[in-house]
């Protein structure tokens, strides 16, 4: 393969000021620890990315691209560290769910049993994984704005230990299949807090206009705990749940949510004298997709959290719940990579060079849908070329399906070459789509050198099977 350098476009203090990044790394072939998965390094002969202790391009040759790869290790490591950072707990009733609808494979749902996780589903599909992988479905919370007479039904019938209702009409539904199934569903009701977390519209799920829970402020949630407690006998309500929104870096949003939540539960044991014993202040911790991105970690998440709960409620004079968190980004997101095999390269005089991959936003939409922000590596070999400003694309007829917005790549990047996106591990196999009947990448999994296929790449096969022509 050519290593010949292509024109490199403008120079970047050409374009610096309205391109929306920084200077350059000192060495564009560094992986910064805080965003790039634990085992992630550079082999010291051929300079290639390894993950897991395996080098990209072996890989490549062996799976293909486009793939995601997941680095079993540093996901168990997260799992462990967000459970460690509550201390002792009831491992029947565990204070960390894994967040599923971030990516959930039978593999997956397996590691979070292991590791001692309670796991979140929020569909039928998510649920039907995790019965099918023999998650403890009394470690389970079902989630959902919508869930229909079928999903409870399933659920029921599994024994799925949460339940967190979302409107009036679901507690009426809920409670009637409970009678039918001769079972109680414990209950939790989503509060809508009125916080406005720091973070793009659509993930933000705690202000008073949107589709989830319960207003506090209107006074909706004190009804709902009402409407499940006059279902006794089919109903227990165990809590209270809160989601202020996803990829927040400031817990100053979670202090307000327990201030209000807790208020609600100390006019709970006012009117009907009971004291409950859970609240889940739910996920949305951020992580670091770039180097710009500054996380805290989850001891001082998890401290400060219980400590706000522990304060407010000793205000009330009410006893302190059990705390529960639902990371699920915070967990699945830095270990994911995604490996690209590069083609197009497309130098703009003045603007920037595009560089076109064989994915795009059919593996990852949320650089189109959310503005996300990534950052990418080249992968199959160390570079010392010059760096150039370069916008990473995807192959879709859609002047919008940009892979990574703005990076600096080494300016003898060639067609062929591998590209590793970062922090891909949450939401992109999950919000995966066939969109210009793309197929679906492979999702691997790499320990001690080794890779395994958790789900396969979808084939023409699999594409033409449900077109009944």
């Amino acid at each position: 393969m050519s290593r010949a350098a292509h024109p490199a476009g403008p120079r970047y203090a050409d374009v610096l000021p309205s391109s929306g990044v920084g200077a350059p790394p000192a060495d564009l072939n560094a992986l910064d620890p805080k965003v790039w998965p634990i085992t992630a390094a550079r082999d010291e002969e051929s300079g290639q990315l390894t993950l897991g202790g395996l080098g990209v391009r072996e890989l490549a040759e062996r799976q293909g691209t486009p793939a995601y790869v997941l680095d079993e290790a540093d996901w168990r490591r997260r799992a462990k560290t967000w459970l460690a950072a509550f201390g002792g707990f009831d491992r029947d009733e565990p204070p960390v769910h894994y967040a599923g609808k971030s990516f959930l494979s039978k593999a997956v749902a397996r590691w979070a049993a292991e590791e001692g996780l309670g796991l979140d589903v929020c569909s039928g599909g998510e649920l039907l994984i995790a019965l099918a992988a023999d998650f403890p479905a009394h470690r389970i919370t079902f989630h959902g704005n919508n869930k229909t007479v079928a999903e409870l039904s399933r659920a029921l019938a599994a024994g799925v230990g949460r339940f967190v209702v979302d409107s009036h009409q679901e507690i009426d539904r809920l409670a009637g299949l409970a009678a039918e199934h001769g079972t109680v569903a414990h209950v939790m009701v989503r509060v809508t807090v009125g916080v406005e977390a720091h973070t793009h519209e659509f993930i933000a799920t705690a202000h008073e206009d949107q589709k989830f829970g319960f207003s506090l402020a209107g006074g909706e949630a004190a009804e709902a705990v009402r409407r499940v407690l006059k279902h006794r006998g089919a109903l227990e309500l165990v809590g209270l749940h809160s989601h202020i929104g996803s990829q927040i870096f400031d817990t100053a949003g979670f202090e307000t949510a327990a201030h209000r939540s807790v208020g609600l539960l100390a006019a709970i044991r006012e009117e009907h004298g009971i004291a409950l014993p859970e609240i889940d202040l739910g996920g949305g911790l951020g992580i670091a997709y770039t180097s710009e991105d500054d996380p805290q970690d989850a001891f001082s998440i998890v401290a400060a959290l219980k400590a706000i709960v522990a304060r407010e409620c000793f205000g009330y004079g009410l006893p302190t719940p059990r705390v529960t968190v639902e990371p699920g980004r915070a967990i699945s997101g830095p270990p994911g990579i995604t490996l690209y095999e590069v083609g197009t390269i497309k130098p703009l005089e003045g603007l920037r060079t595009y560089v076109s991959v064989d994915g795009g936003m059919s593996d990852n939409i949320r650089t189109a849908l959310y503005d996300a922000a990534y950052t990418c590596v080249l992968a199959s070999r160390s570079s010392e070329a010059e760096p150039m400003l370069a916008r990473v694309v995807g192959k879709h007829c859609e002047s919008g399906d940009i892979v990574v917005k703005d990076v600096w790549l080494p300016a003898d990047v060639v067609t062929g070459d591998l590209l590793a996106v970062a922090a891909t591990g949450a939401y992109c196999r999950s919000m995966a789509s066939n969109y210009n009947h793309a197929l679906r990448p492979p999702v691997l999994a790499v320990a001690d050198g080794a890779e395994r296929v958790l789900v396969r790449r979808e084939t023409e096969e699999d594409l033409l099977a449900l077109d009944l022509g």
